[in-house]
């Protein structure tokens, strides 16, 4: 069986198996990231996300994860929802954290897909990865095909959005490597402009100026000063809320996603009134565990303090 139609099967199983796009790209080193890397680690843009510095030639090259890879597989699961927050006062939560942890759903979902390439082809040395260990997953989408990177930095998916996780297998068949994606944002900034904290530059992100490393990845306190967050207390979608390409997005079917019983009819009062307890069940399984209970509660009143904060001219 030739690499064209070893990648053909491997396509069309990933599509039975609920996967919005598959992609191939051939392992190897990443060259054009590797000062991409540099650049923006010097500049201090990971802030407190020490572990983005490290294995940095893990993430510039597959091999080093896989002795032997060929072959780099990039998949996109598609996430998104229609079902919003009842209280329109209420502290917002990203569309991505509404049901069960994705690493798990995910990581599930791939499974079959790596017992299939076995089944069919043998055995194959291989490890699956959804934003579990120092890949650039970004570069890999674009370089399969599955997307390109948008301003914002995320991948956007012609005609589907970017409302999507990204994961990848990485093994050592030799599969026919797709066309890179090409860039559709064309002179659209309204992903720059949207951002309240000016964390987005044309392809780039000052990740410590972010909303949602604020509420999820710092682990100290928020300085003051870090901005309005629109009452954001966990993740943000601004972007992409405001990204034309999302129109298209068409809702998920994935039942781990739905939202979790409850989350969204909490009120705004009931936000700030969580206690450790209905933290623990509500959000059990969920990626908001991340952040923790204290941290989800250092959010809230910051966005508190921030509400009581007189607007200038007041």
């Amino acid at each position: 069986m030739d690499p064209q139609e070893r990648t053909q099967r491997i396509k069309a199983k990933a599509r039975e198996l609920g996967f919005m796009a598959c992609g191939v790209a051939r392992a190897e080193h990443l060259v054009e990231e590797e000062s991409r890397l540099e650049q923006w680690l010097r500049a201090g843009h990971n802030g407190t996300m020490e572990w983005m510095a490290r294995n940095v030639d893990m993430r510039l090259d597959p091999r080093l994860l896989v002795p032997g890879a060929k072959s780099v597989i990039s998949l996109a699961y598609n996430y998104f929802t229609e079902a919003q927050q009842v209280d329109p006062g209420a502290p917002k939560l990203s569309k991505y954290a509404y049901g069960r942890d994705y690493h798990k759903v995910v990581k599930q979902r791939l499974k079959p897909l790596m017992a299939y390439i076995t089944e069919q082809f043998g055995e194959v040395a291989m490890r699956c990865f959804t934003d579990s260990a120092p890949i650039l997953e970004k570069a890999w989408a674009q370089k399969a095909g599955i997307g390109w990177r948008g301003k914002h930095t995320l991948v956007i998916r012609k005609g589907q959005g970017s409302f999507f996780f990204l994961c990848e297998i990485i093994l050592d068949l030799e599969l026919a490597p797709d066309a890179p994606a090409t860039d559709h944002c064309g002179t659209c900034r309204r992903c720059i402009d949207a951002c309240p904290t000016g964390a987005i530059t044309p392809y780039g992100l000052i990740s410590n100026h972010c909303i949602s490393y604020y509420t999820i990845e710092l682990r100290e306190a928020i300085p003051a000063d870090a901005g309005d967050f629109r009452n954001w207390a966990f993740g943000c979608d601004i972007c992409q809320e405001v990204c034309p390409w999302n129109r298209f997005s068409t809702p998920h079917q994935e039942p781990d996603f739905a939202p979790r019983p409850g989350l969204l009819e909490l009120t705004g009062d009931e936000w700030h009134a969580l206690t450790e307890e209905r933290f623990e069940k509500i959000f059990f399984g969920s990626p908001v565990k991340r952040t923790k209970y204290a941290g989800l509660k250092r959010n809230l009143r910051y966005l508190k303090d921030r509400r009581d904060v007189p607007e200038k001219g007041d």
